[in-house]
């Protein structure tokens, strides 16, 4: 009895199987099912007298070329439909020429392996399109040097501690290219944010300033009305980065942090 019901069970899984298979090949083009595309291209090319390669092409392949939907032209397969007509394409050198023209060309734009992909399925399909298009589009010359990225590598962003009382944590930075302005002609403002309560400062100085000059103006001007800072958050700063603002700093007492760009941008 057991042996019966695993052969039964058998028999229900292939049948199952074969139907699911006719229904999905009812539902697609018959020019997407490539394991006829040479058979169908010798027999477009006898004119249709070869019954033996007829009968060896599937159904719905059978059905299309009774319908004239295939035809061959200079060597090419093409399938139409009622608004398209799109190439079978079957042989690799047809397969390059396609990638060249909607890649390489001045028309086309060197653009994207997913946009390479649209252009190309408007005119011509191909069994192994994908694979194609990203190993064309990756081993592309000029869009190697043309897409490679200019900016800074991301990296880790430093956790801020909140603080607890006001100007524990402050935010600098510049804003240049003023017009210059007052007896000293400035032409930049250094701008100082409490970050506990928000309270910005602002402070009138040159774009050309060092390091030590933009030392001395925190400590004259800031540092008497909220004393010393314990953390200081800036970007990547030139000011900062010198020898001779990161000693003062040390001597100052505050823990100096190098914080991302793009956590700047959210900030500011």
């Amino acid at each position: 009895m057991f042996p019966q019901v695993q052969n039964l069970k058998f028999q229900l899984k292939e049948l199952t199987s074969q139907i699911l298979e006719q229904n999905s090949l009812k539902k697609l083009d018959s020019y997407k099912l490539y394991m006829n595309c040479h058979t169908l291209t010798s027999l477009l090319d006898k004119d249709c007298k070869d019954e033996a390669l007829a009968n060896s092409l599937y159904d719905i392949w059978k059905k299309s070329c009774d319908n004239g939907r295939f035809y061959l032209f200079d060597g090419i397969l093409y399938h139409g439909s009622k608004h398209t007509c799109i190439m079978v394409l079957c042989s690799r050198m047809l397969i390059s020429t396609i990638l060249l023209e909607c890649h390489d060309k001045i028309y086309s734009g060197q653009l994207s392996a997913d946009r390479t992909m649209e252009g190309i399925m408007t005119c011509a399909c191909c069994p192994s399109w994908i694979k194609d298009v990203i190993e064309y589009c990756t081993s592309c010359d000029r869009c190697q040097k043309a897409n490679k990225a200019t900016c800074k590598r991301f990296c880790m962003m430093i956790h801020i501690q909140e603080p607890s009382t006001p100007w524990d944590v402050v935010h600098m930075d510049w804003v240049t290219a003023l017009p210059p302005g007052g007896d000293e002609r400035y032409n930049a403002c250094l701008v100082i944010v409490d970050r506990y309560r928000k309270t910005p400062i602002f402070l009138p100085c040159h774009k050309d300033d060092t390091a030590m000059d933009t030392a001395l103006l925190i400590w004259n001007r800031v540092i008497p009305h909220t004393g010393l800072f314990k953390n200081i958050m800036s970007d990547r700063d030139p000011k900062f980065t010198s020898a001779l603002c990161t000693n003062l700093h040390k001597l100052l007492g505050p823990k100096y942090h190098y914080q991302q760009h793009t956590i700047h941008k959210q900030m500011g």
